[in-house]
């Protein structure tokens, strides 16, 4: 967390003797799911993207070590078709996204994590993983039971996938160092808030370290 987020110690203690912010388990069968490492998101010269090089290199370290163990991995991505663009609520909001129609290019995910053949790529017009998509019958068909999440924003796509993925009781796993935000406040304040009562949020090497004993 930044320097300036001094109040979030004395709120996640306060949250702790709530009742909040309970650990959860690594399960026998989890899965990587990268959100929205788009082109459009990672490449500042696109309207809504912003410097995530910090974590696309972060989310490329988990990437290889849950190739190497054999992880399930999935990718999500957003694309709107011409219709969408006209009609979407999510639109109005940040019409900044209007770019990110189908066959932009900026729908594809950047080159440094790269899917691999066989690798699912889910294509998604709202901000959870989940909402509209196949990915939760996906995660169900390959025996997934813990969901480890990379990619941007934060406080929005992230965000809004772990707590869909807590409500389909799937333990969730946010990596801190692997998931970004435009501002540095609402980052903070998601991470925060997905560790006091939807998911853990645990730092690269702890992902590292669960994903390494897999096998």
């Amino acid at each position: 967390m930044s320097d300036d987020f001094i109040w979030a110690d004395e709120i996640h203690e306060r949250y702790r003797n709530f009742g909040l912010a309970g650990r959860l388990q690594l399960g026998d069968r989890p899965a990587l799911v990268i959100i929205d490492l788009q082109t459009g998101f990672t490449d500042p010269q696109c309207g809504p993207g912003f410097d995530l090089d910090d974590v696309v290199a972060g989310t490329a370290r988990l990437l290889a070590q849950a190739r190497n163990q054999g992880l399930p991995i999935y990718f999500t991505t957003i694309a709107f078709d011409q219709d969408q663009l006209a009609s979407s609520v999510w639109l109005a909001k940040m019409p900044v996204m209007n770019v990110l129609s189908a066959g932009s290019g900026w729908e594809r995910i950047d080159p440094r994590v790269a899917p691999l053949k066989g690798e699912v790529v889910v294509t998604k017009q709202a901000a959870s993983g989940f909402a509209r998509t196949d990915l939760a019958d996906r995660l169900q068909a390959d025996g997934v039971d813990t969901v480890i999440l990379c990619g941007a924003t934060t406080s929005g796509c992230v965000r809004a996938t772990a707590v869909d993925a807590c409500a389909l009781d799937l333990p969730t796993f946010v990596v801190r160092d692997c998931v970004g935000d435009r501002e540095q406040r609402p980052h903070d304040s998601a991470l925060l808030d997905l560790d006091a009562k939807y998911a853990d949020v645990v730092s690269i090497e702890g992902a590292l370290a669960m994903i390494g004993g897999t096998r």
